[in-house]
């Protein structure tokens, strides 16, 4: 029986896992949410939570001023060993561990996805709680759909500005249906 036995190697030596851990780690503060297979999530969830409870330790009400700069200060020293980005250390401090102070803990989410198309890898997306999918944030913009792709949307577009200019009635047809129409009359 081996005792002791806490983590998953993920199929990688130490080095390359403190690092995988790390840079994922990086990305779920910086985007609040991220994708990858189960077993890196379920890893990559203790991982995260242990540096948001460190964060949110230094936000304390008590003592005085220099006491709070000095915890904070310590802080984040502390999560700087494992997030290299200043930015991302920032924005933990300022906006992320603010918004954990009440909950005793959980802070992330996982939702399994499905399948990865290429191999199979069970996939899912881990999540900050509190920054929820939204349905409106990927619809895109009405300019950015308006505007033409290739050749045959250029031309659509072409067609639909004489139409709206105010073309004759009947251009709108076929080569074929005009020439019909004109016998017809």
């Amino acid at each position: 029986m081996r005792h002791g036995v806490a983590h998953r190697k993920l199929g990688r030596v130490t080095e390359h896992r403190i690092a995988l851990l790390r840079n994922q780690a990086q990305a779920l503060l910086r985007h609040e949410r991220i994708q990858t297979t189960v077993p890196k999530a379920k890893e990559l969830r203790p991982y995260v939570e242990r540096i948001i409870s460190i964060a949110k330790r230094s936000i304390g009400t008590q003592g005085t001023d220099e006491e709070k700069r000095i915890r904070r200060m310590t802080a984040e020293r502390l999560v700087a060993r494992d997030i290299a980005d200043a930015k991302v250390v920032t924005k933990l401090f300022d906006t992320l561990a603010p918004r954990f102070v009440e909950r005793p803990g959980g802070y992330t989410r996982v939702l399994k996805l499905g399948h990865r198309r290429g191999d199979a890898a069970e996939v899912a997306q881990i999540e900050l709680i509190g920054s929820e999918y939204d349905p409106n944030a990927d619809v895109p913009t009405a300019e950015a759909a308006e505007e033409p792709k290739g050749i045959r949307g250029r031309a659509r577009a072409a067609v639909k500005k004489l139409q709206d200019e105010g073309a004759t009635e009947g251009d709108d047809k076929p080569k074929r249906a005009r020439k019909s129409a004109k016998k017809a009359e």
